[in-house]
């Protein structure tokens, strides 16, 4: 399996690969996680079953996306593709796990914000589905914003939480009341991460911020810093050097909730457990709203 990989690497680089090892590390919650030892360097690999290779593909496509901005540092795709009974995705090794400081922080929060600026598309969504986490994510092209929200985010959680059993009373009544609740907020879509929590968010030996796993596609820039917030690990100079480059829109705060509720509906379906509480509760504030 590694020769097959190494030989796709080769094709790609023009380089002569000959594996040297290949040691297990962190792959995400749902991978299998591989440093590929070379003559001609490391490499990042995962693994996960063929089934899933269109998940890897939409990943590189993102993170490719996400590299010719040359904004904030991602991890750089070489290739993915299938070999025995498993998919996989190969891309630059970086020497990542360390927190930084807080220059490296508000370094981060400038470069995200650079990352959005650019106006790229005229609609919100993505050339393709992707996944979040391992839940399809729907990125049918939409021109209006609260529509794609209201349809294909939160609309679309409810009913895979639904078909789980989750209980959320109140879904339908605010899914009437999102185009409300988006009225006056006319974002441009940006280039979002997507998945932007701290986990996947780090800085390099060398100070540089890092930003992996994406979950890319068109959207407004508040749903990559509103889940910033949603299970912490950012510093305050992040959000300092955010609004250095870009301030917030007036009414962040109460579109943060709506936001984020996306996050903890789809952690009821990957996890259930109490996530379907929070994601009650969160409705019925944004019904107070």
């Amino acid at each position: 399996m590694w020769d097959t990989i190494a030989a796709h690497i080769a094709s790609v680089t023009g380089e002569t690969i000959t594996v040297n090892n290949h040691q297990s590390v962190g792959g995400g919650c749902i991978n299998q996680g591989y440093r590929l030892n070379t003559n001609n360097g490391s490499y990042f690999v995962k693994l996960n079953q063929t089934c899933l290779r269109d998940m890897f593909a939409a990943e590189a496509l993102g993170l490719q996306q996400m590299w010719a901005t040359h904004t904030i540092r991602v991890p750089k795709p070489i290739g993915t593709g299938t070999v025995g009974n498993y998919a996989y995705i190969v891309m630059e090794w970086l020497d990542i796990g360390g927190r930084g400081d807080t220059t490296a922080w508000e370094a981060m929060g400038r470069q995200l914000a650079q990352l959005h600026r650019p106006v790229v598309a005229d609609k919100f969504g993505w050339e393709c589905n992707n996944t979040i986490g391992s839940t399809p994510q729907i990125n049918t092209w939409t021109a209006d914003w609260g529509e794609f929200w209201a349809t294909h985010r939160i609309g679309y959680q409810l009913r895979l939480a639904k078909r789980r059993g989750g209980q959320f009373p109140d879904g339908e009544r605010l899914l009437g009341m999102i185009p409300e609740l988006l009225a006056n907020h006319k974002p441009q879509p940006s280039l979002v991460h997507g998945d932007l929590w701290g986990g996947n968010a780090s800085v390099t030996g060398d100070g540089e911020p890092v930003i992996f796993d994406p979950a890319t596609y068109y959207g407004d820039r508040e749903v990559d810093i509103a889940m910033t917030e949603l299970f912490g690990g950012f510093s305050p100079t992040f959000y300092q050097g955010y609004n250095q480059v870009w301030p917030l829109d007036p009414g962040y705060q109460q579109r943060k909730t709506l936001y984020n509720l996306y996050h903890i509906l789809n952690h009821f379906n990957l996890f259930g457990g109490s996530y379907g509480g929070q994601a009650n509760r969160m409705i019925s504030e944004l019904l107070r709203s």
